[in-house]
């Protein structure tokens, strides 16, 4: 969770993951502003979350697509992906997509940009 990275400003680095079932992630905030929660997940996949300024692991334990987000910097496109195997539930996330990025403010095409990574 990065103020500034690669891909411009509130950013997730990496912002798509591709993982297998059964791996670890860690969000790590670098700011006390920085939040995590999820958005879309498999059907069966439990959702997570932390408030800023906490770090938080998860074990990504279906297959599918995570999309994440840090609510605090929403209007900016912060938000983030992970693949698990085959992506059972893309098409939902495409949806939700959609959806989110009627509320940037910038980097609209941000998430549409990870989605495609997706195969």
């Amino acid at each position: 969770m990065l103020n500034n990275g690669k891909e411009g400003i509130m950013v997730f680095e990496p912002a798509y993951l591709k993982a297998a079932k059964g791996d670890t992630i860690k969000f790590v905030p670098t700011d006390p502003a920085h939040d995590v929660s999820s958005v879309v997940i498999p059907k069966s996949a439990k959702a997570f979350s932390a408030p800023s300024n906490k770090p938080l692991t998860i074990k990504v334990s279906e297959e599918g697509v995570y999309v994440y987000e840090c609510k605090a910097h929403l209007p900016m496109a912060m938000v983030g992906v992970i693949q698990v195997g085959n992506p059972t539930n893309l098409k939902e996330a495409q949806d939700k997509a959609k959806e989110l990025a009627k509320t940037f403010a910038m980097n609209k095409d941000r998430l549409d940009k990870y989605l495609t990574q997706v195969k």
